[in-house]
């Protein structure tokens, strides 16, 4: 019998752990998230965890190249992350994806000073292994086979249940890497505000960084493989949260969507314990099967919260979870965008403004639009390439209102440089890729690799 490892969470003790994520609009911060491929230089394979120049390797020698103030994240025995002083942490997805969790930061320039920080650490790290990485939304040529689990406990019981609630949930896993931002809000009807707005055009940002249009080592017939992965995912914990549509939504409604999640497992000491598909209202009730009178802890729900995989989700801050992985240029991009949008109160207003008639239906119909067409996707019966020329341009004035300066005298909106280059062309990332594909690649796909890597 597990006994729980702190006393039992109510409801209203979760309403208010999201509510402590509240903000005063002057401290609100910003944390950028990114995930990239390794591969080995010579074949071009993925990275398993295992070897001389596995991934487990890898992050040995990145805990050296960060210096003694790092600390590992271990799990039996096996490093899986890394903690670094400067507030950020690396992490290790399914299927050896790494990713850099970044620390909270006051802007774009700072976020951009990060994100090319830790490149260089992973480069000065993987270079002696022949590894290297690359961004994008979802492998183009390794199959699913090729690629090996890494040694997390959640991620045994994650791939176990898969297979039984969509297609494609195990190439979610295993092949796809992203780009987030997450951002804070003031108060209930900002969180409101920003989530309802945020996740009605998130489809716009999925056209937007569509940086994925290969599988198998051949067009997939998607702009965005990574988006239209989520579509066959698990629908009761993906997706587009219709609650958030409502015109009464707030903390208590979100939490009702969260316990309406299935579980997936309980994390007690070292060890994860496969509850998957179980209630956690029933945990709530001490019925959970096998664990019959115990109740839920505050950790438990904090473990729970992370297991539900909308576009855009509410934790004690809004992550925008939409875009594909891509080049440097588009990491720092991705958070000036919903910056611009989200942080400036007239662009938010605007972009409300822009998102008030769309209904969750719609969004979810976009979803699949953008997915397959990119900026030729539709969004409520709309371009979705008019949104995001105006949404663009929103973002851009937002970002120059703020005013957040460099030593250059530089403000933020020049890290939307890709994106009006991309509204501009019509032609967003993954256009580019298919374009090179069947031109200057002549059809050799094992060309992206060199392409697309960071160096």
């Amino acid at each position: 019998m597990h006994k729980p490892h702190e006393d039992p969470v109510d409801f209203g003790q979760m309403v208010a752990w999201v509510s402590g994520g509240e903000t005063p609009p002057d401290q609100q911060k910003i944390g950028t998230e990114h995930e990239k491929f390794l591969f080995h230089r010579q074949s071009l394979a993925p990275v398993a965890y295992e070897g001389e120049a596995g991934v487990g390797a890898l992050l040995d020698r990145l805990l050296t190249e960060l210096g003694p103030a790092a600390e590992p994240i271990m799990e039996k025995g096996n490093i899986i992350g890394i903690i670094d002083a400067d507030g950020g942490a690396v992490t290790l997805e399914p299927g050896g994806q790494l990713e850099l969790s970044g620390a909270l930061l006051d802007d774009i320039h700072q976020t951009c000073n990060e994100t090319g920080r830790h490149l260089r650490h992973m480069l000065a790290a993987a270079k002696p292994l022949e590894i290297g990485m690359m961004g994008l939304g979802y492998h183009p040529t390794a199959r699913r086979e090729d690629i090996s689990f890494m040694p997390k406990g959640r991620y045994k019981i994650m791939s176990r249940h898969m297979p039984k609630v969509g297609t494609l949930g195990l190439d979610m896993m295993l092949r796809t890497c992203t780009v987030q931002v997450n951002l804070d809000f003031a108060d209930e009807a900002d969180m409101r505000k920003k989530f309802r707005t945020s996740l009605a055009l998130q489809p716009v940002a999925t056209a937007l960084f569509a940086n994925s249009p290969f599988k198998d080592g051949k067009p997939s017939g998607w702009l965005s493989t990574r988006a239209h992965a989520w579509t066959d995912t698990d629908a009761s914990r993906s997706g587009v949260p219709a609650c958030v549509f409502d015109p009464y939504f707030g903390y208590e409604q979100w939490i009702d969507y969260i316990l309406d999640v299935p579980m997936y497992f309980l994390h007690r000491g070292d060890d994860y314990i496969d509850v998957a598909g179980q209630s956690f209202r029933d945990f709530m009730d001490g019925m959970l099967p096998g664990f019959e009178g115990q109740m839920p802890s505050m950790a438990d729900f904090q473990d729970h919260i992370t297991t539900a995989f909308p576009e855009v989700r509410l934790k004690r801050y809004l992550e925008m979870r939409g875009a594909d992985g891509g080049a440097w240029g588009n990491i720092c991009a991705l958070p000036a965008f919903w910056v611009g949008l989200l942080y400036d109160e007239e662009s938010l207003s605007a972009a409300a403004d822009l998102a008030s008639g769309l209904t969750a239906n719609d969004v979810m119909e976009a979803r699949l639009s953008v997915s397959r067409d990119g900026l030729r996707g539709q969004l409520g019966g709309r371009d979705v390439h008019k949104f995001a020329s105006e949404l663009v341009g929103l973002a851009s004035a937002g970002l120059r209102r703020r005013a957040r300066i460099d030593d250059s005298g530089n403000d933020e909106s020049g890290f939307l440089a890709p994106l009006r280059e991309v509204v501009t062309s019509g032609e967003t990332p993954a256009d580019r890729l298919l374009r090179l594909n069947e031109t200057s690649w002549n059809g050799d796909l094992s060309r992206i690799f060199s392409a697309e890597q960071y160096q």
